[in-house]
Parts: C-alpha cells; sequence; structure tokens
C-alpha cells in the first residue's frame, strides 16, 4: 500500500502503556478465547457478554511520533477510511461522524468495559471508538500467518465497518435480535454482523483504490489472506480440533473472503443488503 507522505488523521489517540483490569470483549482476537472457555466446558456467549467497568489512569496522546512507523501507517489508513466514508455520507446526504481511533498496550478501559490486548481489534459502540493494541499485528504474521500491510488495513477497515454500522442502527437491531433469541440464533445474528464488517471493508478498498489508487500488487491478496485465516472454522480446528458450526460468531474463511471481495469488486452497499438483519 503506497502510505507513506499521505495525510494522517487527528482522529487518533495514543494511550500505550496506561490501564489496567477485567477484560472487555470484541474484535478478532475474542474468537480464540471463547473457543478456549467453550473447551473448558464454558459458555462463550456469557463470557463474551461479561464485562466490568473498573477505574483506569492512562496518558493520552493526540500525535503519532514521526518515528512511530506503525503508528503513522494506521493514522494514515484511519485518514483513508474516513475520506471515503465522508464521501459515501455525503452523496446520501448524510453527514459521517467520524470514529475516533485508540492505540493502547497491554490493557485498556473502553465504555464497553475493559479489554486487554487477547481480545484483538475492536469497535465498541458505546464510545464509537476503535481500538488497537499494536501488538496484535506481530501476532498477524505470527499466529494468523496474515502478514503484510494491507492486512493490518483490512482489520483497521473491517473495525471502521462496525463503526458504520453503529451509524445505520444496524449493531442496535443486531443486539435487540439477539435478546430475542437463544444461544445458537444470537451467533448466526452475530455472524451477519461481522460478514457485513467484512464486505464495508471491501468497498472502503474498492472506493480507496478508484480514487486514490494506492494499492500495490498483492495488497488485495494479503487482505484475503488475513480474511481466510480469522474464519471460525479455521480457528475451531485450529484450536480445538473440530468445527461447531453453531458457535460460529465471525463466519467461515470462505464466507469472510467472499463477502470481503464483493465489497471490493462493486462498491455497491445494496450488494450488502442480502445480510440484512430483516431477512433473519
Amino acid at each position: 500500500m503506497l502510505w507513506k507522505n499521505r495525510r494522517q488523521s487527528g482522529n487518533i489517540e495514543d494511550r500505550r502503556g496506561g490501564g489496567t483490569g477485567k477484560i472487555a470483549i470484541g474484535g478478532i482476537g475474542t474468537i480464540v478465547i471463547a473457543l478456549i472457555v467453550w473447551a473448558m466446558g464454558g459458555n462463550p456467549l456469557e463470557f463474551l457478554q461479561t464485562a466490568n467497568v473498573g477505574q483506569s489512569t492512562e496518558n493520552v496522546s493526540t500525535d503519532v511520533s514521526e518515528s512511530d512507523t506503525m503508528a503513522q501507517f494506521v493514522s494514515v489508513v484511519l485518514a483513508e477510511t474516513e475520506d471515503v466514508w465522508d464521501s459515501i455520507f455525503q452523496v446520501s446526504g448524510q453527514s459521517y461522524q467520524q470514529p475516533k481511533l485508540v492505540i493502547f498496550s497491554d490493557q485498556i478501559q473502553s465504555a464497553c468495559g475493559f479489554a486487554s490486548e487477547a481480545s484483538g481489534p475492536f469497535y465498541c459502540p458505546g464510545d464509537a471508538k476503535v481500538y488497537l493494541d499494536m501488538g496484535f499485528f506481530n501476532e498477524m504474521k505470527t499466529r494468523f500467518e496474515a502478514p503484510g500491510d494491507f492486512a493490518i488495513a483490512y482489520v483497521i477497515a473491517h473495525e471502521v465497518g462496525h463503526h458504520i454500522q453503529n451509524l445505520l442502527g444496524i449493531l442496535d437491531k443486531a443486539q435487540k435480535l439477539k435478546s430475542e433469541t437463544d444461544e445458537i440464533g444470537a451467533n448466526k445474528i452475530q455472524v451477519k454482523v461481522e460478514l457485513q464488517a467484512d464486505f464495508l471493508a471491501g468497498v472502503w478498498a474498492h472506493y480507496v483504490q478508484k480514487y486514490d489508487n494506492i494499492l500495490e500488487e498483492g495488497d488485495i491478496e494479503e487482505a484475503m489472506n488475513a480474511a481466510n485465516a480469522v474464519g471460525d472454522d479455521r480457528l475451531q480446528k485450529k484450536y480445538q480440533g473440530t468445527v461447531v458450526p453453531d458457535a460460529f460468531t465471525h463466519g467461515t474463511s470462505e464466507q469472510r473472503m467472499k463477502w470481503f471481495m464483493k465489497g471490493f469488486k462493486t462498491g455497491d452497499l445494496d450488494q450488502g443488503n442480502t445480510l440484512s438483519l430483516d431477512k433473519l
């Protein structure tokens, strides 16, 4: 991705080095933790719904050091999402409310509770912020075998996709529907939410390439590899040896790749309507 010397976002909060407490849940890394809970006989849904808010003191900076290459990259990617979604919302006569992106290390308190590095990147609708532990990107290369800068861009765009869903009222609707069904039904709803976020990440990639032409050869393959690496079926097979479709919360590798590519190839938000929660 041709990102150097491009605009950086003013919506970065650097909180590295602050925060302790219990874990709040969200993001790709949560799948692994939930699978471990399931394997030990626990209820993953209860785990995912449990987050206690405590007190924390954190150092917050809105400046990204010129020597911090990874933080600069994250800031540029966030800026690119701002530009694309600003334009898309303007076309529909709406104003895009840009999310904040919080960089943290180890643990942090969000409006959704405490989060640890084990949670992976996540979006908190309570404060409309994306949270990233920078150490996760090393995990992308090692544990998930998904290297490359555009693999990271895909993850960020996916979490911003959840912000889009929040602005459109989709997350509230999904939460209401999940409260009215059983665990298996709630999981199916969550899969739709996650696949739609993958689709929205693909829509972003479509327009960032169309208008800025900053994707390099192999970038989309990096994103596809990342989507493949975090499919529920692949993670379940890797960490528990068996695949349990009723426990899926993010979708299979094939589904995640399919919906990202559908967004990337079409750039048409209407193409995501087949994931509409109205059609459950």
